[in-house]
């Protein structure tokens, strides 16, 4: 089998790959497009602050590994979850975003990402709870849940409906193959908030999105290097094909012996143990074959890092979590 035929195979409920796929292998992750562009402007390591097109400052300091957003007492977009509308102006994202002319040159990209025998990945970061945080920090946000449930449905379903336009614009120009989407939902240990509240709020700004993909055919990968069991169903019905980013800490045997190949567990390999500047062969090696052992059995599983794209952060640790899967591959898969 190609990698390709093996991811498809993986994420079927009854498919039955040859072996384990080598994290992101079989896909082709193509983020740019002209959506993007517009919200997120040109981010780069050792760049000046700058605003994204929602007015959150972004900071990536050249010493940094990311771009992360800075929201402080002075500079938050909302202050006052009452005055949202006041004091937030949605970006023109379909004004500014539709000329077909803007989206020739990245067709054409999809176009011969597909023509080489991969599957096309396109990209969708920074998700509805995400955003939220990022316009009003993450303490304001929690307690506006609570105390201005009312203002903050009503933003929800502006940033969600904004979220299916930008969305709509991708799917319907670069008809990915595949849509890897970005919201983290928990920590490492738990939700950041109760299920019930995230049912409230984030959920149903998912189902239209989230089912607009599966009408048109397009494979959904939801990112989510978080603690998500207590949803894991909700994700179901939602249509997500694949968890990417599964943490560890989630019982993945058990997810999967609940799920019973309705959703595919992408990750599992505990990044704070194998991306350092200074983890050893051993160490990695001995990570990767503990997450090989442990998940593939239960089927539905693409060892992977957790982070939201493909790559680790130091050059030396991608090369040996791959060939660990090979080695794997070779003496138990046969």
């Amino acid at each position: 089998m190609t990698a390709k035929e093996i991811f498809l195979e993986t994420i079927k409920k009854d498919g039955k790959p040859e072996r384990l796929l080598k994290q992101y292998e079989g896909l082709a992750f193509y983020p740019p497009n002209p959506a993007s562009s517009y919200i997120r402007g040109n981010r780069h390591r050792g760049m000046d602050p700058m605003k994204d097109r929602f007015g959150t400052e972004i900071l990536w300091p050249a010493d940094q590994l990311a771009a992360m957003p800075h929201v402080t007492e002075a500079n938050k977009v909302i202050s006052d979850i009452c005055e949202w509308k006041e004091q937030l102006k949605m970006p023109e994202l379909l004004e500014n975003c539709s000329d077909p002319a803007l989206w020739a040159p990245f067709k054409e990209k999809a176009q011969e990402i597909k023509e080489s025998g991969k599957l096309f990945m396109a990209f969708m970061p920074t998700g509805v709870f995400e955003r939220l945080h990022f316009l009003m920090g993450f303490e304001d946000m929690l307690m506006n849940f609570l105390l201005e449930p009312e203002d903050m449905m009503d933003l929800c379903n502006a940033i969600g409906e904004y979220r299916y336009q930008y969305m709509k614009l991708i799917v319907d120009n670069l008809e990915p193959d595949v849509m890897l989407s970005h919201d983290d939902w928990g920590s490492k240990n738990q939700l950041f908030v109760s299920p019930d509240t995230w049912r409230e709020f984030i959920k149903p700004q998912y189902a239209k999105t989230y089912g607009y993909m599966k009408e048109k055919g397009v494979i959904v990968m939801h990112h989510g290097d978080s603690f998500m069991e207590p949803v894991i169903e909700d994700m179901v019905e939602l249509g997500i094909d694949v968890w990417q980013g599964v943490l560890p800490q989630n019982d993945i045997p058990k997810l999967q012996k609940q799920l019973a190949g309705r959703m595919t567990l992408m990750g599992g390999i505990d990044a704070s143990i194998v991306d350092r500047a200074d983890s050893t062969e051993e160490e990695i090696r001995k990570e990767v074959r503990r997450a090989c052992e442990e998940y593939a059995p239960g089927g539905h599983f693409i060892p992977c890092i957790t982070y939201g794209g493909p790559g680790c952060l130091f050059p030396h640790v991608d090369p040996i979590i791959d060939d660990e899967i090979d080695k794997y591959n070779r003496e138990v898969m046969k």
